[in-house]
C-alpha cells in the first residue's frame, strides 16, 4: 500500500496544536491533542464564529494580542478583584503562564503571544507603567507621557507600538492623543482627527493602524499611515467598548454596545465594513486577536451590566478561508 508520502509528495507533519502553516487539502497530526486534522475550503458567502475552549479565569476588560492560532490574553476584571493574570492559546487550550508585574484592566495592548506590550490601564501602581512581555515574563520599562484608559493599540511585537485614543480621568473622558514606542521610549506623535475612548485598535504594525468606534464617534473610522490619520467609511453599527483584530487593510470588530452588549460583527476590507455573522455570545470589554479578516478570535468580556463575566472563546472563519476538520478515534 503506498505510504502518504508517496501519493502527496510530502510526509505529515507534526504540529502541536492547529497548524498555522495548512495549506487546502493538507492533512496533519496535532500531537497536542492526538488528533489528525485537514485543512478543507470554506463556500460561505458570509464568515461565521464557532466556539472554542474556555479560559481559566472569567473577566472583562482585559488584553489580548496574536492570532487565532497563539494568542495572548492578560489583566482585566473579575468585578472584582482587577487581575494581573496571564493566559496563553495555542489555538486549542489556555494555560496559565506568568503574571503582570501590577494588576490592572482597560489596557493598550500589541504584539504577539511572544512578544507583547501592555500599556496604561488603572488601577496599577503606576498608571502610565508599560509592560514588555518576552515569551516567558513582563518587565516594567518606561512610562507613557500621559494616562488613559482604554487606549487602542497596534504594533508589531514589543520593539515598536502605537498607543491612541483612551479616556484621561483627571481631564476629559476621551482623547485624540497618539504615542509611538520605539522599544525604549514613547514619543506623542499627530493625533486622532476625532477624540474617543473605548474604542477597537487593530494593526500589526506601529506604521499602519486602524482605530474604530468608540465614545466621541461610535461609528468612525480612522486610519493612520505612519504620520497622520484620515477618517475613512463609518461602521454600520456605531458601538463603544467593542473589540478588533487584524490590520489596518483587514480587520474585524466584534461586540461592544449599544445595544448593552452586542453579537455583531464587521468585516474590513480597507474600504468599507460590512456586517456577517453575529458572535455566539453577546459581549463586551472582551479580548480579542487576529491575523486578518479571515481569521479571529473572541475571549471574555460582560455579557451584560449586572451579568456573569465570561470565560468563553469563539474563533472566527472569514468568508471563503480554508477551515480545519478534526478526526478523532472516537
Amino acid at each position: 500500500m503506498a505510504t502518504y508520502k508517496e501519493t502527496v509528495g510530502t510526509t505529515v507533519v507534526n504540529y502541536a496544536g492547529n497548524y498555522p502553516g495548512a495549506v487546502e487539502g493538507e492533512l496533519w497530526y496535532d500531537s497536542t491533542n492526538k488528533d489528525f486534522k485537514y485543512q478543507y475550503p470554506n463556500v460561505s458567502s458570509s464568515g461565521s464564529w464557532r466556539t472554542g475552549n474556555s479560559m481559566n479565569t472569567a473577566r472583562f476588560a482585559l488584553s489580548g494580542v496574536g492570532i487565532q492560532t497563539a494568542a495572548l490574553a492578560f489583566g482585566g476584571n473579575s468585578d472584582p478583584p482587577v487581575q494581573a493574570l496571564t493566559e496563553s492559546w495555542n489555538g486549542t487550550n489556555w494555560t496559565e503562564v506568568n503574571d503582570l508585574q501590577a494588576a490592572r484592566s482597560a489596557m493598550g495592548a500589541a504584539g504577539t503571544n511572544t512578544s507583547a506590550l501592555a500599556f496604561c490601564g488603572p488601577p496599577g501602581n503606576t498608571p502610565v507603567a508599560t509592560e514588555l512581555w518576552n515569551g516567558t515574563n513582563w518587565t516594567e520599562v518606561n512610562d507613557m507621557n500621559t494616562f488613559r484608559g482604554t487606549p487602542g493599540g497596534a504594533g508589531a511585537d514589543n520593539t515598536a507600538a502605537l498607543a491612541f485614543g483612551g479616556g484621561v480621568p483627571s481631564g476629559p473622558e476621551k482623547s485624540a492623543l497618539t504615542e509611538n514606542w520605539n522599544g525604549t521610549n514613547w514619543t506623542e506623535v499627530n493625533d486622532l482627527n476625532t477624540a474617543r475612548a473605548n474604542q477597537a485598535g487593530n494593526g500589526k504594525v506601529n506604521t499602519a493602524a486602524l482605530c474604530v468606534g468608540g465614545s466621541g464617534d461610535p461609528d468612525g473610522t480612522e486610519q493612520w499611515n505612519g504620520t497622520n490619520w484620515t477618517a475613512l467609511a463609518n461602521m454600520n453599527s456605531g458601538r463603544i467598548n467593542l473589540t478588533g483584530a487584524g490590520t489596518y487593510t483587514s480587520s474585524i470588530v466584534f461586540g461592544g454596545a449599544p445595544p448593552s452588549p452586542g453579537a455583531v460583527t464587521e468585516v474590513w476590507n480597507g474600504t468599507s465594513w460590512t456586517e456577517q455573522g453575529d458572535l455566539a455570545q453577546s459581549r463586551k470589554y472582551a479580548g480579542g486577536a487576529g491575523a486578518d479578516n479571515t481569521s479571529g478570535l473572541a475571549f471574555g468580556g460582560n455579557p451584560a451590566a449586572s451579568g456573569a463575566n465570561l470565560n468563553d472563546t469563539e474563533l472566527w472563519t472569514g468568508a471563503g478561508a480554508g477551515l480545519t476538520r478534526t478526526f478523532t478515534d472516537s
